[in-house]
């Protein structure tokens, strides 16, 4: 049965939701839609009333491709979407704040991605995973990545020719360095001298700067650096970086607002520096995160810089051990970063302590609100908060936060 349906907002993931609720994948507010009901999912949709905001999306496989979800929808749809997602997350637990400007990606700027690779009958295939499935789409137009990194779905070409098994896709992670794409590849064959020769060849043919295989580094033409700040550090194989270099450098202009001169700085969830060594230019940091191998770069990036102050680079896991307040009683301000879980043991701690001024990094309103109202309840105010929409075109949400105690 066909059943018309008016869409309200929409949903966490980009989708539009009418009453039920109902989800209508590529539907916008404001838009009359028919389709077949399965469950609480509309297939089959037909728009009867679009949208002002509706345009037409700009790269060639956007329906097939999921690699975006709102090319449907205008740019000021999109960051007003964003920016009320934070909003609203923040009124369920009864807080609000003023919002900067939220700062948008530009298109091709996407400087780091994973692409599924397999065999096939005919050679071999590399994209992005198609929308709701497990099919592979190629995406030779792709207008989300940057340039040298779309370069890269070759190089995973030839790695699954090569690497890959018949029954599973190689996930091909491509990160543009500044000496060449740094690749590293999960769910290969397992390694033997034949195919580390075939690798290391690969790499060199390529040009590539560093090639790992699972957990192990195969070959590597020169160290794949990244700068932040002054420091150029080597991240291990497939760690985390920001998405794109103007959102990194919107994110630390609003951190480096927050934290201001303070002289000693504590920066949690470090990763491999993205704030800590900018910080590191005016201020002593402690900076803490789980993975040994990201101090170690952290660590190896500071001492081989030249004026920064000093950096402590400790490895801990915050979530089970997270720094209580006598361990923050003479620091001055704390940039928190956390993956999405959010930092739900390090900020009742947080709560406790005298720190006066916090800069929480997100990338989940959802986790964020729940620590902010925790910090709230402690004793800090929440003075503004900033969206940074990196992942354009995606429904995935970052933004800073400025807390102040008081």
């Amino acid at each position: 049965m066909t059943t018309s349906y008016v869409i309200n907002r929409l949903g966490l993931h980009g989708d539009g939701v009418a009453d039920g609720p109902v989800f209508v994948p590529m539907a916008l507010p404001g838009e009359e839609v028919t389709g077949q009901l399965d469950g609480h999912q509309l297939t089959d949709v037909k728009i009867l009333q679009p949208s002002a905001a509706r345009v037409s999306a700009p790269c060639r496989h956007f329906k097939a491709c999921g690699g975006c979800q709102l090319q449907h929808a205008s740019d000021d749809l999109v960051a007003g979407w964003k920016v009320d997602m934070v909003r609203n997350a923040l009124a369920a637990h009864g807080l609000n704040a003023p919002f900067h400007p939220i700062e948008t990606s530009a298109a091709q700027s996407r400087r780091r991605a994973t692409f599924a690779a397999k065999r096939t009958k005919k050679g071999a295939m590399a994209g992005f995973f198609g929308r709701g499935g497990d099919a592979i789409i190629e995406i030779p137009g792709c207008i989300l990545l940057d340039e040298k990194v779309r370069g890269g779905l070759v190089v995973a070409q030839e790695l699954a020719l090569v690497g890959a098994s018949r029954k599973a896709a190689l996930a091909v992670t491509v990160t543009a360095s500044l000496e060449g794409l740094d690749v590293a590849v999960q769910h290969g064959k397992p390694l033997d001298g034949p195919l580390r020769q075939e690798l290391a060849a690969l790499c060199e043919g390529f040009g590539l700067a560093r090639l790992a295989w699972g957990d192990e580094v195969v070959a590597m033409r020169a160290p794949p650096t990244q700068r932040f700040g002054p420091a150029l550090v080597v991240p291990p194989p497939g760690s985390f970086l920001q998405a794109t270099a103007d959102g990194e450098a919107a994110l630390l202009q609003a951190v480096q607002q927050i934290v201001g001169d303070a002289p000693q700085v504590v920066d949690l969830f470090a990763g491999c520096g993205t704030f800590a060594l900018p910080l590191a230019l005016g201020a002593e940091v402690q900076a803490f995160e789980s993975a040994p191998e990201m101090i170690a770069a952290l660590d190896q990036g500071w001492r081989r810089a030249k004026g920064l102050k000093k950096v402590t680079a400790t490895a801990r896991d915050l979530f089970r051990r997270p720094l209580m307040p006598d361990e923050l009683a003479k620091i001055d301000a704390v940039v928190l970063d956390p993956p999405r879980a959010g930092a739900e043991a390090q900020v009742a701690e947080l709560a406790q302590s005298a720190v006066p001024t916090l800069a929480y990094v997100s990338c989940n309103p959802v986790t964020f609100a729940r620590d902010a109202a925790v910090l709230v309840a402690g004793g800090y105010q929440l003075d503004w908060v900033k969206v940074v929409d990196q992942f354009r075109w995606s429904a995935h949400i970052e933004l800073v936060a400025a807390f102040r105690r008081i």
